[in-house]
C-alpha cells in the first residue's frame, strides 16, 4: 500500500514523501492534492489526525485510512513487544511531548502554535522500523490501523456534529430550573430548593453547593454523614433529603448541561463535542470538552434526527465479558457467549443456578472482588472457566508485582513503578502502605487486560462500520451518507436517511462480526448488538420503537 507522508513546514507550506519522491507544496494547495491521489488509496501519514482532517472534510474530501503518528508514537513507547530504542532519533523527543491538536478553524490549515515543524517521514520509518523488529508485529500493525481508523471517526464525528434541537434543550432547562439568570446567579428553581435545604437545616446563609458548609449543616443536625455524596444522603431519614438530592442534580444540570454548555458546544443545530481517542490508559476514548462521553439521559430529547432522516443505535450486548472469553481462548466461557445472553449461556451450560450469580462472578473476576457473594461465585467459576479466570488472576499478580500488562494486540499498561517501595520526598513507605498500594494496582491491572481488548475491538467494529457506511448513498460527501455522529465504548450511534435505516442495522452487525474475527478468528465468539431505531436519542432501547417520519 502507498504511504504518502505529510509535513508541516515555514511558510504554509507542506512538505510531501512517497517513497523516494519528495515535494513541496503550498497549503492553499494540499486539498486539491489529496482529492486527486485519493482515488489510488493511499495511506495518509501525518501527526495528528484531528489537525489535517478538517480542513479535508469542510472542502468535501473524504480520506479513507491514515496513519497517526501522534497516537502511534504513544501506544508504541508503551508496547511491552517494543524495542523502545528504535523510536529513538532526530526529533523523537517533540514526539514524546506532542498532546492531542485543539480545536482550530475547520476550514483552514492552521500551521500556528508548534515549534517544531515534525518531519513525518521520519517518525514514520521509526515506528515502521519499531513494529517489524516486535514480537507482534500483526498485531500491532492490526491495532495501530484501527487507532488511526478511530482518529477519522473521531475527526468526522466532530465535524458533522450530533444533531440537536436547542428549543426543546432550552425548553426543558426552563422547565426545571426557571429563566435563564444573569451569569453568576443561581437559576429561581435551583435557588428555590437551595431555600427549603436552608430552611429544614436551619441554616440561613447555608450555601449548599458548598461541600464543607454543606457537611457541617448536616451534622449540626445530628445527621453525621461521612460525606454529602448521593448515595449517602439516601440513607438519611430526614425532610431535608429529598429537597437536598433535587437540589444536587439540578445543580449538576445546570454545571454540565445548561445554558452556557449550550453556547459553547451547540452550533447550526449540532453538538459538536471535541473528542480524545486512546485518552485513557485502556485506549478509551475521552473527551476534550462538550462531555460527550458523560451524556445524561435527561438531555438525549434534545438529540432528534433531521427531517427524513433516524437514528441507528446500536449498543454491544456484555462486551468485557465476551472479550475475556475470546482473548483468554476459553473454550467452556467461549461456548457459553455463542448467543444473545452470556450469562444466560453459562446458566444452561451448567456453571451457576441464576443469570445473577453468572453476572456476579464475571464482574467480580474483572473487578477483583474477594468478598461477599461475588467473591464465593468467583471461587466456584474460575474452577469452571479456569483460562478465562486465569488469565485476569494473573495480570493482577503482574499489577502487584509493579509490572505492565498488555492487552490481546500489545497495548501496554502503565507500570506502577517505585511509587509503592517509597516515597521520593521522605523515608521508605510503612510496608501496610506498600501492600495497598499493590493491591490497588493489581486491581487496575485486572481490568486493563479485558478494557484495553474491549476498546480495540470497538475500534476495530467502528472502522469496519465507518467504510461500510461510505459505501452506501449517493455520490456526495460523508455527511450525505450514513455517517456515525456518537460512540460511546460499547455504542454508536448513526444519523441517515430513514429508507436505509435497514441497512444500517444490518452493517453494524455485520461489522461487529468481522470485528470479532479479526481478533479471536477461531473461537467464534458472538457480539450480538441492542438496535434501536428511533428519531429521538432518548428513545432508543426502549421497546416497541419505530422510526418517525
Amino acid at each position: 500500500m502507498t504511504r504518502i507522508s505529510l509535513s508541516r513546514q515555514p511558510d504554509e507550506r507542506v512538505l510531501v514523501l512517497e517513497g523516494a519522491d519528495e515535494r513541496v507544496i503550498a497549503a492553499a494547495d494540499l486539498t486539491a492534492y489529496v482529492r486527486e491521489r485519493e482515488a489510488d488509496r493511499p495511506r495518509w501519514v501525518w501527526d495528528d489526525t484531528a489537525r489535517w482532517l478538517p480542513p479535508l472534510l469542510a472542502a468535501g474530501v473524504r480520506v479513507e485510512r491514515c496513519h497517526d503518528l501522534r497516537l502511534g508514537h504513544h501506544l508504541l513507547r508503551r508496547a511491552p513487544a517494543i524495542d523502545v530504542a528504535l523510536l529513538v532519533g532526530p526529533q523523537s523527543t517533540h514526539w514524546d511531548r506532542l498532546g492531542p491538536s485543539v480545536a482550530s478553524e475547520p476550514t483552514l490549515f492552521s500551521f500556528d502554535g508548534d515549534a517544531e515543524h515534525l518531519r513525518a517521514d521520519l517518525e514514520d520509518a521509526r515506528q515502521l522500523a519499531a513494529v517489524a523488529s516486535s514480537t507482534e508485529p500483526a498485531q500491532l500493525g492490526l491495532l495501530l490501523a484501527a487507532e488511526s481508523a478511530g482518529a477519522l471517526v473521531a475527526a468526522e464525528m466532530t465535524y458533522a456534529g450530533v444533531p440537536w434541537r436547542t428549543d426543546l434543550h432550552q425548553r426543558m432547562l426552563t422547565e426545571l430550573l426557571g429563566p435563564r439568570p444573569p451569569m453568576g446567579v443561581r437559576p429561581q428553581g435551583l435557588e428555590a430548593l437551595a431555600d427549603d435545604v436552608r430552611r429544614l437545616l436551619n441554616v440561613p446563609g447555608l450555601n449548599p453547593d458548598s461541600h464543607s458548609e454543606l457537611l457541617a449543616a448536616l451534622r449540626r443536625a445530628d445527621l453525621e454523614v461521612p460525606d454529602t455524596r448521593a448515595s449517602t444522603l439516601r440513607q438519611l431519614d430526614h425532610p431535608v433529603v429529598e429537597p437536598l438530592l433535587r437540589f444536587k442534580q439540578l445543580a449538576h444540570l445546570f454545571q454540565t448541561n445548561g445554558w452556557a454548555w449550550s453556547d459553547e458546544w451547540v452550533s447550526e443545530g449540532r453538538f459538536r463535542p471535541s473528542y480524545q481517542p486512546a485518552g485513557s490508559a485502556t485506549g478509551r476514548w475521552s473527551s476534550n470538552g462538550g462531555g460527550a462521553l458523560s451524556f445524561p439521559a435527561q438531555i438525549r430529547h434534545a438529540v432528534v434526527a433531521d427531517e427524513g432522516w433516524t437514528f441507528v443505535v446500536a449498543d454491544v450486548a456484555q462486551l468485557e465479558p465476551r472479550v475475556l472469553a475470546g482473548m483468554s481462548g476459553d473454550r467452556v466461557l467461549a461456548k457459553s457467549a455463542r448467543g444473545a445472553d452470556l450469562y444466560q449461556g453459562m446458566v444452561d451450560d451448567g456453571a451457576v443456578a441464576t443469570r445473577n450469580d453468572a453476572k456476579l462472578g464475571l464482574l467480580g473476576a474483572m473487578y477483583g472482588a474477594t468478598s461477599g457473594e461475588s467473591g464465593r461465585m468467583v471461587a466456584g467459576l474460575t474452577r469452571r472457566y479456569p483460562a478465562a479466570f486465569g488469565l485476569v488472576e494473573e495480570a493482577a499478580r503482574a499489577g502487584e508485582r509493579g509490572e505492565a500488562v498488555r492487552t490481546l494486540l500489545g497495548r501496554g499498561s502503565p507500570t506502577l513503578g517505585e511509587s509503592w517501595d517509597r516515597d521520593p520526598n521522605g523515608p521508605p513507605l510503612d510496608p501496610e502502605v506498600q501492600s495497598r498500594h499493590r493491591r490497588t494496582f493489581g486491581r487496575f491491572t485486572r481490568n486493563f487486560v479485558v478494557q484495553g481488548t474491549g476498546a480495540e475491538w470497538a475500534l476495530c467494529w467502528i472502522a469496519d462500520l465507518r467504510n461500510r457506511l461510505w459505501s452506501m448513498g449517493d455520490e456526495g460527501p460523508f455527511m450525505t451518507r450514513p455517517h456515525l455522529v456518537f460512540f460511546l465504548h460499547d455504542e454508536v450511534v448513526v444519523h441517515t436517511p430513514i429508507a436505509l435505516a435497514d441497512e444500517v442495522a444490518a452493517q453494524a452487525t455485520e461489522a461487529a462480526a468481522t470485528a470479532s474475527g479479526l481478533l479471536f478468528r477461531t473461537l467464534g465468539i458472538d457480539f450480538p448488538l441492542t438496535i434501536s431505531i428511533v428519531r429521538s436519542y432518548a428513545d432508543a432501547g426502549k421497546p416497541g420503537v419505530a422510526v418517525v417520519p
